[in-house]
């Protein structure tokens, strides 16, 4: 077997380059550098995906094509305490026995060590293999948009290899599809009332993570957390919301959130009254997931206006209402999420508030029907709605043979069966499919710990047996 350490090499190149959704210029023109170098054949498509052939080698010739893919951007996220630039800075790391992990960001092994396991294929000449086509798809993280745009024409591979699963030892065969759920706040203001005293409360400290496979986990949404806050001022003074905002990504549940607020004078000690018992209420509810919560009041300077009392009574009743987290479990694996709703993030702009949100299903009546429920709480409301990105599912075929080879070579391998199963979760391979629906395909990869939040982390052990298992599986195709 060659040697794991050419797949860390490039992985540690990889952490040099920038890369997040939709500003992949530095890692494209280093993979077209890449096979330049290597003398390979390369085509970038108008969606700027890169496509890097590599002929069989001489004992598989007659073999059929192989695609192995995955998706060049990564999820920026910091802790707020860290200085970072994602569009300049490189990604500094750590390692912990058998773990790597970034020093408050993201480490973007999701989905870098996929580039790096296949520049590792590209670049030795002494693996057995049949031809491969070797696809890099752009902005994944924000909604499959490469793969979506993947020109229909571009690949003839029958077989695809997707190296973007995030649990070592499990075969994806099947994703949920998805769809984004927008609303849209005209900002209305008015003048503070007199007498009122401001603050900003501010939620931190969360676990946060990937909204499709840790949304079943029983972690915190720190929007949600704010917005319980919210109403129980509500019901005990005249709470003022001055702006609003928490989370970053439709596809993270959102970490810390935060609120500049105004009360009458006469209730200031009623705030810190009601924010003890609430906190000591949250961290009994989360003790098992949520060790770091922190919840902050600090006083401030008070703002010649705050939203008009009808916005701001609306924005905490849908904050409330917006279901999130679980909405459905599978029938016949209580294990698995069917259809979910991530409330993602919520931002105070000069002249709106925006509210975005991620719904997800196996099943596509239910994914359009929670996300028509959702839309109808916040158009009662009064926002205006607009959907995003709509990706399929991926339906899975326990019966291809693509499966029954992979198994057989991780039997050989590891000498234990893999875990064969669908996920809660978007992979490109739901949009390629639609787009070649007559290929075999799967989906593998290393174990990485806590994607899309600075938690992220990747056993190292777990690297090199996915290598393993794709060098032995194209040696059997």
């Amino acid at each position: 077997m060659t040697n794991i350490k050419t797949v860390w090499n490039f992985f540690n190149q990889i952490l040099t380059i920038p890369r997040p959704s939709k500003k992949e210029e530095k890692i494209q023109q280093f993979l077209l550098d890449f096979a330049k170098n290597h003398k390979l054949s390369a085509k970038k498509d108008s969606a700027g995906n890169i496509l890097i052939y590599k002929p069989a080698s001489s004992n598989k010739t007659n073999s059929p094509t192989v695609v192995i893919q995955c998706h060049m951007d990564m999820v920026c996220e910091k802790n707020s305490n860290i200085t970072h630039d994602f569009n300049t800075d490189t990604i500094k790391t750590e390692t912990k026995g058998d773990w790597m992990h970034a020093k408050g960001t993201t480490l973007g092994a999701d989905n870098g060590i996929g580039i790096a396991m296949q520049l590792a294929l590209l670049s030795d000449n002494t693996l057995s293999h049949p031809a491969i086509e070797c696809l890099f798809t752009t902005d994944e993280e924000t909604g499959l948009y490469g793969a979506s745009n993947l020109d229909s024409r571009l690949l003839k591979g029958t077989t695809l290899i997707n190296l973007d699963t995030e649990e070592e030892g499990e075969f994806c065969i099947g994703c949920a599809g998805g769809i984004d759920s927008l609303a849209i706040f005209k900002k209305e203001e008015e003048t503070t009332p007199e007498n009122f005293f401001f603050f900003e409360v501010k939620v931190s400290g969360l676990s946060g993570g990937h909204s499709g496979e840790d949304i079943n986990k029983g972690r915190a949404n720190a929007i949600k957390i704010l917005a319980e806050y919210l109403a129980i001022l509500e019901r005990k003074t005249q709470v003022r919301v001055a702006k609003i905002n928490g989370g970053n990504l439709r596809n993270a549940i959102p970490r810390e959130a935060s609120a500049t607020l105004a009360v009458p004078y006469k209730d200031k000690e009623l705030v810190r009254i009601e924010i003890n018992i609430f906190i000591s209420e949250v961290e009994e509810k989360f003790s098992q997931t949520e060790a770091f919560f922190r919840f902050e009041l600090d006083s401030c300077d008070a703002h010649k206006s705050v939203l008009k009392k009808s916005l701001s009574d609306n924005i905490i009743i849908v904050l409330n209402n917006s279901p999130n987290g679980p909405v459905e479990m599978n029938k016949t694996n209580t294990k698995l999420v069917e259809t979910s709703t991530n409330l993602a993030a919520i931002h105070t702009l000069e002249d709106t508030i925006f509210i975005e949100t991620s719904q997800r299903s196996s099943n596509e009546t239910d994914k359009i029907k929670i996300s028509t429920e959702l839309s109808n709480i916040f158009l009662k409301a009064g926002a205006a709605i607009k959907k995003g990105k709509d990706y399929p599912g991926w339906n899975p075929d326990f019966q291809s043979e693509l499966v029954k080879k992979a198994s057989i070579s991780y039997v050989e391998l590891f000498n234990k069966e893999p875990i064969v199963k669908t996920i809660h979760a978007g992979l490109e391979c739901g949009v390629i499919a639609k787009k070649y629906p007559k290929m075999e395909m799967i989906s593998f990869g290393p174990t990485i710990l806590n994607p899309h939040s600075p938690s992220e982390k990747v056993q190292i052990s777990s690297v090199e047996k996915s290598w393993l298992l794709l060098v032995n599986l194209l040696n059997r195709l």
